[in-house]
C-alpha cells in the first residue's frame, strides 16, 4: 500500500484555543458583573451602555458563540484531521473561519451595549451580523466537508457524525430563524410575528443548546475521552443509537419553553412527549461516555483531563434528566420563569461545557507544544476551585426557584394572594443571589488558574505548527455493500447519504410544528378589537426592546389563578398578531407587563424608569435616566411603518403620512399628564428656563425617549375587554 507523508495543521487549532480562553474570561468576567448588578442595581449608575439589559445578551452570547463557539471549532480541527488522517482541506478557508468568528465576536460586543437587539434570545444579533455569521460557517461546512472528502481514512468514526449534524442543523436553524426585514443599517423586524415569531425562536432557541452546546460536544467526548483514557469507546452500536435518535427527537423539543403560553395546544403537547423522549438517547450517550472509562478509574484519580471529563459527562446526564423533567406540564408550571431554568441552563454550560472544554485545553495544549502540563496540582487546584463554584452557583439558584414558585402561588384564607407585591419575593431570595455571584467568582478563578497554567506551558514548550504524519492513500472500493457488511457500516463511508439522512431527520420535526403554525391561520385566532400600535408606541416598543427589559420582564400570563389573580386576564393568542418580534420572554426578575397598561399614572412610570426605588422600595430596577434625557429619534418611524405594513400590519397610508403628527399629539397628552405632578412641573421649569438662558438647545418633554416608553407601556393588554370575552 502506498504510504503518504503530510502535515496537520496545528496552528488553527492553537488559534482556537487562545480564542476560547480570551473569550471565557471577556464572558464570564461579564456574567460575575451582571451577578452583582442584582446584589447593587445601581453598580453601572447612568451609562445606558453598562446597564443590565444591555450586558445580559452579551455575556450569553459570548459564553456561547465566542467561549465555546471558540472551542467546539478548536477540537473539530484537532480531532477531524486525526480521524480523517488529512491536513484540513484549505488553509485559506480555516484563516476564514477563525478571524470572520473573531469578527463577529467583536461586532456583537460592540453592538450589543449600544442596544442594537433583535431582542431574541441567542439570537440577538442585528441582521448584517446574521449575515456575517451564516456566511462564516457555511466556510466551516466547507473545510470539514471538503477534509471528509480528501480524508484517507475510509470510514466516519461517530465524532464525525456529530460534526455534520451540528454543521447542517445550526445553518438551518440560524437561517430560519432570522428571516427578518431590514429597517436601516442595524435595525430590522423579525417576518414572524406573535405566537409564530415564539414557537419559530425556541424551535431555534432549544436546538442552538441541542446543536451548538451538545451534539458538537457529543463529538469532542467521542474523541477526547477515549482518546484521554487510552481506552476504545464502550459500545459502537450504542453510540449508532445514540446519534440518530438524539437528532431525531431533539428538534421537536422546542414548544416544552412555550407550556401554558398562546401556544396551540397540539404543539405544546407534541413538544412534552418528544421532550420525555429525549431523556433515552441523552442518557444513553453519558453511559457510552462514562462507561469508557472501565479499568481507567485509577488514572481518573491522577489525571486532572479526566477528571474534567468525568464531571463534564455528568453533569450533562444531570442536565438532560432535568430538561425531560421540566418539560412536563406539572413541572413546567411551577419551574419556569423561576430562577431553577437558571440553575438548570448553568448546570449545562459551567459542568457540561466549561468542564468538557477545560479538559479538552488541558489535553491539547501539552501535545501541541510537545511538552508536560506546567502544573498538574494547578490543574487539580482548578478542578475543585471550579467543581466548588458550579455547586455554589446552581444550589443556591434551585433554591431561589423553589422559593419564587412557592410565593408566586400561595393564598390567603380569604382567597387573595399571600405575598401579592412581587417585591416580597424578590428580597426573600436576596441572600441566593450573594451565593450565585461568589459561585460564578470561583468558576472564573478557576478559569484564571487554566490561563497562567497553559501560559507556563507553552514558555516551556516548543512550536509545531505543522506536525508531520503518515497514512495510508485512500483506496477506490465498490459503492454498493459488501458481504457482510451492516447497513451503517457502509454508511460510515458514504458521507454524502449519510449527510443528507441526518439532514431528513432534522427537518420532519421542525416541518411538522411549524408549518402549520405558519401557514394555518386557525391557529391563531384574531380578535377584532386589537390595532396595531401607534406610531409614538411603535417607537416606544424598539427603544423597550433596545433596553433589553423583556430580560427581566414577561409579556405572558398563563392561565394559573395565582398569575390572573396578580397581573390580571390570562394572554391571548390574537393579542400578539401585530407584534414583531415577540417579547413574551423567559425570566420574571420583574413582574409580567402583559396588563401593565392604565395600572398606573403616567407619572408613576416616569419616576419608576428615573429611580425605581423611589416607587417600589426594595427593587434591584437600576434606573434609565437617559430615557429622559433623549431626545426621540422620529427620522424612521415612516420607514418602520411602512416594514411593518409588509409584514401584515394593516396600517393606512393615512396613518403612515400623519405619523408625526400622531407622536406629537400623544406626547402631548402624556406631557400634561405629568405636569399634574408637581415636582415634576418645577423641575422641568427651571430646566426649560436654564436653558433658555443659557442659550442650550431644549427638548420638550413629548419629544423625549421616555414619553415614548410611556406610550408603550400604557398600552399593553388594553386592547381586550374581559367582560367581551366571557
Amino acid at each position: 500500500m502506498e504510504m503518504q507523508q503530510f502535515h496537520y495543521d496545528n496552528k488553527i487549532v492553537k488559534n482556537f484555543l487562545y480564542a476560547t480562553m480570551l473569550w471565557g474570561v471577556v464572558g464570564m468576567l461579564v456574567g460575575i458583573l451582571l451577578a452583582f448588578m442584582f446584589l447593587f442595581p445601581n453598580l453601572t449608575d447612568g451609562i445606558s451602555w453598562l446597564s443590565f439589559g444591555r450586558l445580559r445578551p452579551l455575556h450569553t452570547n459570548a459564553v456561547i458563540f465566542a467561549f465555546v463557539g471558540n472551542a467546539i471549532f478548536a477540537g473539530i480541527y484537532y480531532s477531524s484531521q486525526r480521524l480523517l488522517k488529512a491536513r484540513m482541506f484549505s488553509d485559506v478557508l480555516s484563516k476564514i473561519n477563525f478571524w470572520g468568528w473573531q469578527l463577529i465576536i467583536v461586532a456583537a460586543a460592540v453592538t450589543l451595549p449600544l442596544g442594537y437587539t433583535s431582542s431574541k434570545e441567542y439570537a440577538e444579533l442585528e441582521w448584517p451580523i446574521d449575515i456575517a455569521i451564516a456566511l462564516v460557517w457555511v466556510v466551516f461546512g466547507w473545510n470539514l466537508i471538503g477534509t471528509i472528502i480528501k480524508r484517507r481514512q475510509r470510514h466516519l468514526y461517530v465524532a464525525i457524525w456529530f460534526y455534520i449534524a451540528t454543521f447542517v442543523t445550526v445553518a438551518v436553524l440560524h437561517i430560519f430563524n432570522s428571516l427578518e426585514l431590514p429597517v436601516s443599517a442595524l435595525k430590522s423586524y423579525s417576518v414572524y410575528a406573535g405566537v409564530q415569531d415564539a414557537l419559530v425562536q425556541w424551535w431555534y432557541g432549544h436546538n442552538a443548546v441541542a446543536f451548538f452546546l451538545t451534539t458538537p460536544f457529543l463529538g469532542l467526548m467521542y474523541y477526547f475521552v477515549p482518546k484521554a483514557a487510552n481506552r476504545p469507546i464502550y459500545s459502537y452500536r450504542l453510540s449508532i443509537v445514540h446519534f440518530w435518535s438524539l437528532i431525531f427527537i431533539y428538534i421537536w423539543a422546542g414548544p416544552h419553553h412555550l407550556l401554558y403560553t398562546a401556544l396551540p395546544e397540539w404543539a405544546q403537547n407534541l413538544g412534552v412527549a418528544f421532550s420525555v423522549m429525549l431523556l433515552m438517547p441523552s442518557w444513553g450517550g453519558m453511559i457510552n461516555g462514562l462507561l469508557t472509562l472501565r479499568g481507567a478509574w485509577d488514572k481518573v484519580r491522577t489525571d486532572p483531563v479526566l477528571k474534567f471529563m468525568v464531571v463534564a459527562i455528568t453533569g450533562y446526564g444531570m442536565a438532560t434528566f432535568e430538561g425531560p423533567t421540566l418539560s412536563l406540564k406539572n413541572v413546567n408550571a411551577i419551574a419556569h420563569f423561576t430562577d431553577w431554568i437558571i440553575a438548570h441552563v448553568h448546570v449545562g454550560a459551567l459542568a457540561w461545557n466549561g468542564f468538557l472544554t477545560f479538559g479538552m485545553i488541558y489535553f491539547l495544549i501539552p501535545k501541541l507544544f510537545k511538552t508536560k502540563l506546567y502544573s498538574i496540582a494547578l490543574a487539580n487546584l482548578h478542578f475543585w476551585i471550579g467543581t466548588l463554584g458550579i455547586i455554589m452557583y446552581a444550589l443556591p439558584m434551585y433554591v431561589a426557584g423553589f422559593t419564587q414558585a412557592s410565593m408566586w402561588k400561595q393564598f390567603n384564607p380569604d382567597g387573595t394572594l399571600t405575598y401579592g407585591n412581587f417585591l416580597e419575593t424578590v428580597t426573600e431570595i436576596m441572600p441566593m443571589y450573594w451565593m450565585r455571584a461568589i459561585g460564578g467568582t470561583l468558576f472564573i478563578t478557576g478559569l484564571l488558574i487554566l490561563v497562567f497554567n497553559v501560559i507556563m506551558t507553552i514558555k516551556q514548550g516548543s512550536k509545531v505548527e505543522d506536525e508531520l504524519a503518515e497514512a495510508t492513500a485512500l483506496e477506490r472500493v465498490t459503492k454498493k455493500r459488501t458481504s457482510g457488511e451492516g447497513w451503517h457500516s457502509w454508511l460510515e463511508r458514504r458521507p454524502v447519504q449519510l449527510t443528507l439522512l441526518a439532514t431528513l431527520a432534522i427537518l420532519i420535526g421542525g416541518i411538522i410544528q411549524i408549518v402549520p403554525t405558519i401557514m394555518v391561520k386557525s391557529n391563531i385566532p384574531t380578535i377584532a378589537s386589537v390595532k396595531p400600535y401607534t406610531p409614538l408606541e411603535l417607537e416606544g416598543r424598539d427603544i423597550y426592546i433596545r433596553e433589553g427589559c423583556v430580560g427581566c420582564h414577561s409579556q405572558m400570563i398563563r392561565p394559573f389563578r395565582s398569575e390572573v389573580e396578580r397581573y390580571g386576564e390570562y394572554s391571548k393568542a390574537g393579542e400578539y398578531v401585530y407584534d414583531h418580534p415577540f417579547l413574551w420572554g423567559s425570566k420574571r426578575t420583574g413582574p409580567d407587563l402583559h396588563r401593565v397598561g392604565k395600572k398606573y399614572s403616567d407619572n408613576w412610570h416616569f419616576n419608576h424608569l428615573y429611580d425605581p426605588q423611589s416607587t417600589s422600595s426594595g427593587s434591584i430596577m437600576p434606573r434609565y435616566p437617559w430615557l429622559i434625557k433623549n431626545e426621540l429619534d422620529k427620522s424612521l418611524t415612516e420607514t418602520k411603518m411602512r416594514a411593518m405594513v409588509s409584514l401584515g400590519v394593516p396600517y393606512s397610508e393615512e396613518d403612515i403620512t400623519n405619523a408625526q403628527k400622531n407622536m406629537l399629539e400623544q406626547g402631548a397628552l402624556i406631557e400634561e399628564n405629568l405636569h399634574s405632578d408637581p415636582d415634576f412641573a418645577k423641575t422641568y421649569e427651571a430646566d426649560k428656563k436654564y436653558a433658555k438662558e443659557n442659550g442650550e438647545p431644549f427638548t420638550e418633554m413629548k419629544n423625549r425617549e421616555i414619553t415614548a416608553v410611556i406610550a408603550y407601556l400604557q398600552r399593553l393588554g388594553t386592547d381586550i375587554k374581559v367582560e367581551t370575552l366571557k
